[in-house]
């Protein structure tokens, strides 16, 4: 029989395990000696903050390459066909939103290899919950254009996605390019919409806060400089 491929949610900043996974998810992590991970050094931190009991050095941890190739999720699949339970780590969050590990997990289903997902933090729901904004109908759109005119052109696309579908419209960015996105929000938004910041989620810093854009461009800028933050937008009617 195939092994269980196991989707792990991991931290979203550096506080305790406890504070952000549930036991049982721990528990079956620390069952596992082998492991994908998208970064193998930031893995063995988390394997090493979950105090898995085995030592760091018998671990597998496969690294996902960059550019993904039809070889190498048959090659890291590999051992599941054999028999193998493996982990699929997250660099934070969880993995296959906004993150790497959907192909992996599609070619597990057209393996006949199960897929099971552990419960742990995303940012994307901790800040769509969080929000007050629309959670009936969301999307997310990842990363947009850097540079103008097509960023704000993007945004205004969004905008007025956002009214016709009565959508919440949810987005990232690098974190030392946030403040640059929050200006570009503030400038092609109409002034009724609200915006959502959350910030640093699960962590002590962590803030949430929604404002309609008149009223974010009448206060002093938020401090959002290498912070991770989840942008989310809701147009007036």
């Amino acid at each position: 029989m195939p092994g269980t491929l196991y989707l792990i949610p991991s931290a979203l900043g550096d506080a305790p395990w406890a504070h952000y996974l549930p036991s049982e998810t721990r528990r079956l992590v620390c069952q596992l000696s082998r492991f994908i991970a998208e970064n193998a050094k930031t893995a063995r931190a988390e394997l090493k903050r979950l105090e898995h009991p085995l030592p760091l050095r018998e671990i597998a941890i496969e690294q996902l390459p960059e550019k993904l190739a039809a070889a190498d999720v048959e090659r890291l699949l590999a051992p599941l066909l054999s028999g193998d339970d493996v982990g699929l780590m997250s660099e934070a969050g969880c993995p296959g939103v906004a993150d790497p590990g959907a192909l992996l997990a599609r070619r597990a289903h057209e393996l006949g290899i199960q897929v099971r997902p552990l419960v742990g933090p995303s940012s994307l729901l901790l800040a769509l919950m969080a929000s007050g904004l629309e959670g009936q109908r969301f999307a997310f759109h990842g990363y947009i254009p850097v540079k103008e005119p097509e960023r704000s052109r993007r945004i205004t696309q969004l905008e007025k996605d956002s009214r016709r579908l009565d959508q919440t419209q949810i987005l990232i960015e690098a974190p030392y390019r946030n403040a640059a996105l929050f200006q570009a929000l503030l400038t092609a938004c109409h002034p009724d919409s609200r915006l959502c910041l959350a910030t640093d989620l699960t962590l002590a810093s962590e803030t949430v806060l929604t404002r309609k854009i008149a009223d974010w461009r009448r206060q002093t800028p938020p401090e959002l400089d290498r912070r991770p933050t989840v942008f989310l937008l809701l147009s007036a009617d």
